[in-house]
């Protein structure tokens, strides 16, 4: 049997740790929304980063991109919208239920800088936004 480099282990480890944390802090340091904007769920998404632009994703499948706002606030990118529930299961027997429906949004902290421009697009379920820097 081969034996694992404790590099990659440690370094999976400390990014679940991480991943973990940070759910933790979204979780506690909410601002809390009245009832009619009550977020149900989060997205997950990753933050990538090139010399002239920064990508967001966010994994948003059976959300059409009509369904879906996006604001600047601050140093954050917020997305937010609201995947409604199909109307089959209204009267559907549940078998198993793991996509959140509902309201939903998520707060992206972006990198230091600058953007003038900003453009999205829905690609294969995913939400994705790019900013473009400014020099």
């Amino acid at each position: 049997m081969a034996e694992r480099d404790p590099g990659d282990w440690m370094w999976g480890d400390a990014l679940d740790v991480l991943a973990r944390a940070e759910r933790l802090h979204r979780q506690l340091f909410q601002p809390s929304a009245g009832p009619s904007r009550q977020v149900h769920w989060e997205p997950p998404v990753d933050v990538l980063e090139t010399p002239s632009h920064v990508l967001i994703i966010a994994a948003l499948p059976g959300v059409s991109e009509g369904a879906i706002q996006l604001s600047i606030d601050g140093a954050f990118l917020v997305i937010a919208g609201e995947r409604t529930v199909p109307a089959e299961l209204r009267t559907a027997v549940i078998h198993r239920l793991e996509l959140p429906q509902g309201r939903f949004e998520r707060r992206v902290s972006l990198p230091q800088g600058r953007y003038d421009q900003i453009q999205r697009q829905v690609l294969n379920g995913c939400l994705v936004v790019s900013l473009r820097k400014v020099a």
